[in-house]
């Protein structure tokens, strides 16, 4: 398998369940912006959608959307309960989990990546995901991960998005809860080692 990536972005998260999987992968570096890769191929030529995470897989075909591509690595590697049994109510949390963290929380990322909103714009779509992470902090009483004590393919989505949290400088300091998690994800071994594979030399 061959993952796309573009180091600290969304691809970080399956990045990180592969290495947790076990499972075989190359990892293949994207210039977002010039849409190239390193060795200057058209990264479009491979994605037409222009994005990481990109999953290209042994039989040539090409898996796109980090919530999928993590549930799919997961099933890859079903002894790793990296996610729960297809059907069962853990599996329909699981993927509440996923929905949610890419609908509400990544895509309120967005307009803080871009340099042509305004301050206030910007403070508006702060102000949204602190609610989103209050709510997750919440969701982590009592428990070591989102779905108990077992990590799950969204503990590293999550993750990711804290990252992006602590880039933003968005404080979230008073979600204890949260912030325990983050340091208790990032102590994971696979999850320092994704980080240094990617250059990023520790969790933000």
């Amino acid at each position: 398998m061959k993952l796309y990536y573009s180091p600290g972005a969304c691809s970080l998260s399956p990045h990180i369940a592969l290495l947790e999987a076990g499972l075989p992968y190359d990892l293949v570096k994207v210039d977002l912006r010039a849409k190239k890769l390193e060795n200057g191929d058209d990264f479009l030529a491979v994605n037409p959608k222009g994005q990481v995470p990109a999953l290209g897989l042994d039989s040539g075909e090409l898996v796109t959307e980090g919530p999928v591509i993590v549930q799919y690595i997961a099933d890859r590697a079903a002894e790793k309960n990296l996610a729960p049994a297809h059907g069962s109510d853990e599996r329909r949390k699981l993927q509440e989990l996923l929905t949610f963290i890419n609908g509400e929380v990544h895509k309120n990322f967005s307009p803080l990546f871009q340099p042509v909103f305004s301050d206030e714009t910007k403070e508006f779509f702060r102000t949204r995901l602190t609610a989103k992470f209050k709510y997750l902090d919440g969701l982590l009483t009592g428990n070591g991960y989102l779905l108990g004590n077992n990590f799950s393919v969204a503990d590293g989505y999550l993750f990711t998005m804290l990252r992006w949290a602590d880039a933003h400088k968005l404080d979230l300091s008073m979600f204890k809860n949260l912030m325990a998690y983050k340091d208790r994800v990032a102590a994971r071994p696979k999850v320092q080692e994704a980080l240094a594979k990617e250059g990023l030399m520790k969790a933000a």
